[in-house]
């Protein structure tokens, strides 16, 4: 997962909306979103190391959780023996830990795994955690985002997402969610950010250029899920796209 804009409103009817997109390469196997065989989980799955970027689940007093990871974009800092990240979701969203007791237990080892950053809901409380500094936040009421860089850093594609999203929902969020389909279309935004505006994060230029859209194609690496998850006080659902080189390849909907 390398994009994940959020609006949190705690105690309202609709507490949780979250827009995400998962960039990697087209070559890599992966399954769509489906409900998992410990039948709990709700998310896609990486076919090739296991885990997944993004879930929803049911905790042991049927309340919604969900969780979502993103690389940290640092190149010096990758380890090819490292673990799988992915894990870290389905391992939270079947778990009966709050987001807090995960994230202390998940201090001691994280540095185990190449950097990431998680963003946790226990039906509660929403958290997130930088495994690069070792921060952990309580994310405020409102709208928020995180790409590869620590949480809510101004990239241009985290602003124009934010943005995106605030202008559609409002605040403070009036407890009916949009339309699905259009905050799906808020993830297809494909302007190149201008150069001023492009982090420097280690890689070269051009690439900088191709990765700095909301969503990415490149002949070989690009946007392949798009995901729309909405957590209500009575249930919750995630509307998933997903791509290859050549577009579109389906769309699925699933919710407890």
């Amino acid at each position: 997962m390398c994009l994940i804009a959020w609006n949190w409103q705690p105690g309202g009817a609709l507490p949780l909306l979250v827009l995400a997109n998962r960039d990697e390469f087209y070559a890599r196997p992966a399954l769509a979103l489906h409900a998992w065989t410990c039948g709990q989980v709700l998310a896609g799955k990486d076919a090739q190391a296991g885990g997944t970027w993004l879930g929803l689940g049911r905790g042991p007093s049927h309340q919604a959780r969900f969780a979502a990871i993103t690389n940290f974009r640092e190149p010096t800092l990758g380890r090819s023996e490292a673990p799988t990240r992915g894990t870290l979701v389905p391992d939270f969203l079947q778990s009966d830990h709050s987001a807090a007791d995960f994230v202390e237990r998940l201090q001691t080892r994280a540095g185990a795994y190449n950097p990431f950053n998680l963003l946790l809901f226990d039906g509660n409380a929403l958290l997130g955690f930088e495994s690069h500094t070792g921060r952990t936040l309580a994310l405020a009421p409102g709208i928020g985002a995180v790409s590869n860089a620590g949480f809510n850093t101004p990239w241009p594609k985290v602003r124009r997402l934010s943005q995106a999203l605030h202008a559609l929902v409002g605040v403070p969020h009036p407890n009916v969610a949009p339309d699905p389909e259009q905050l799906l279309d808020l993830l297809e935004h494909r302007t190149l950010a201008p150069d001023t505006d492009l982090p420097a994060t280690g890689i070269p230029l051009e690439r900088e250029r191709a990765l700095s859209p909301v969503f990415i194609q490149t002949p070989d690496y690009g946007t392949r899920a798009s995901s729309v998850v909405l957590v209500r006080s009575g249930g919750a659902e995630i509307l998933e796209k997903t791509f290859d080189a050549q577009g579109s390849t389906g769309q699925r909907r699933l919710g407890f």
